[in-house]
């Protein structure tokens, strides 16, 4: 399982296109969408075969530069990862640390946070993870 770049050890893994890095994913999405540059699939569609098992911080990098080159600062990420297991409490550092060097943002400007779905829905259940992040950017 790999999330925000980094690899945690787990007998449960998560299945997608690229990496299926969900929190890389979830913070992508959330630049674009505060710059107005449309979302993750108009830049990396997963109909497209060159991006089928692609590291997911390449998606976040060009992210980053789409929106400093539109002209915007990014002040912080906040971001959270629903998910009942493995814990990754251990690995917050790592993350953080990990996105904050792809992003070419201080330590300080991002937030990585862990949730668990008590037991209710499919994430609940185990059977599916979600990530979901807020980007403030600034002109």
């Amino acid at each position: 399982m790999i999330l925000g770049g980094v690899a945690i050890p787990s007998d449960l893994g998560l299945d997608g296109h690229s990496d299926a890095d969900i929190l890389s994913h979830a913070i992508t999405d959330a630049l674009l969408g505060a710059a107005a540059l449309g979302d993750i699939g108009m830049h990396f569609p997963d109909t497209d075969p060159q991006w089928k098992g692609a590291n997911s911080a390449q998606f976040l990098a060009h992210a980053a530069a789409l929106v400093r080159n539109g002209g915007y600062e990014i002040v912080n990420i906040d971001s959270t990862v629903i998910l009942e297991r493995p814990k990754l409490k251990d690995y917050r550092t790592a993350i953080r640390e990990s996105l904050a060097r792809t992003l070419g943002l201080d330590l300080n400007r991002v937030s990585v946070k862990f949730k668990t779905a008590e037991q209710v829905g499919p994430v609940g259940e185990g059977l599916s993870a979600e990530a979901q992040a807020i980007a403030t950017i600034a002109r």
